[in-house]
């Protein structure tokens, strides 16, 4: 990655009217619909911006979208990239780096993930308050990371915790349930055993998924404040293990999103 090619993907779309963005939002799987809040949406699919990575997964649609939500100019990522699809760590955070050169101050997140807390129940979201990485490496070990700030970047409090306290105070307001806890990203994308279950939750993980951490680390690089929740979509009980049914997890995804749209949109408001 170089500066080079940065200018020419935002170059690209700031051509197409990308203008000044001030908050960005990376969707995750089955949460696609907060595109429909979107006034005088300009979209672009990522196989047309310079240097993106190309989205490969079925639920994910792949496109940039910028446009208006409760007055504000935002940019949204319908689609994210994983490494279980074959990219490495910079293409996978390559959009956080082009949505802060267009200029956004603020990055909400969010995904969906397995509940291994099992007083979360399939349904839940979780605001993340901290982070496992077991992704196996970083979106910030590449030679010249220096041209793009501190290499030895710090993640004492990777998640702002105005924002998440925001979110709380609205969540509670709005009679949403949301429970807080620690997100551990792992490769994927084979779902645990009962064994790995164990683990993760020795480690002190409350839902685990494959996305979300190296944006993560990346905007903290870029000194962006982050608020990120995951939408629980199955329970991870290794003593009542059930195989994994894509459908349904899709599916529970989309009952939740409505009041994970009202949370952001309520946020979006108030910042």
């Amino acid at each position: 990655m170089t500066k080079k090619q940065l200018n020419e993907s935002v170059s690209y779309l700031q051509n197409k009217g990308f203008d000044q963005p001030e908050i960005g939002i990376v969707l995750g799987t089955g949460l696609g619909k907060l595109v429909d809040e979107i006034e005088n949406a300009i979209e672009v699919h990522y196989n047309n911006i310079p240097f993106f990575p190309l989205a490969t997964v079925e639920f994910h649609t792949g496109k940039l979208l910028y446009g208006t939500i409760e007055g504000k100019k935002v940019v949204v990522m319908q689609g994210r990239f994983h490494l279980y699809e074959g990219y490495d760590l910079l293409d996978v955070t390559y959009p956080i780096r082009v949505m802060h050169a267009l200029g956004i101050q603020n990055l909400f997140i969010s995904n969906a993930a397995g509940a291994i807390n099992l007083g979360f129940k399939k349904g839940d979201m979780m605001l993340i308050e901290d982070h496992i990485n077991l992704q196996g490496g970083s979106p910030l070990a590449f030679k010249n990371v220096a041209e793009f700030g501190d290499r030895f970047a710090d993640m004492s409090e990777p998640y702002d915790k105005e924002m998440s306290g925001k979110l709380c105070e609205i969540a509670k307001r709005e009679g949403i349930s949301l429970q807080k806890g620690v997100y551990v990203s792992v490769v994927g994308p084979q779902l645990e055993t009962k064994a790995e279950y164990r683990m993760l939750k020795i480690l002190g993980a409350d839902a685990v998924g494959m996305s979300t951490v190296p944006e993560v680390i990346v905007a903290n690089h870029l000194r962006l404040p982050i608020v990120a929740v995951s939408v629980l979509t199955d329970e991870c009980d290794p003593e009542n293990l059930q195989p994994v049914n894509i459908e349904e997890i899709i599916a529970i995804a989309g009952e939740t999103e409505p009041k994970m749209i009202k949370l952001f949109k309520e946020l979006i408001k108030e910042i």
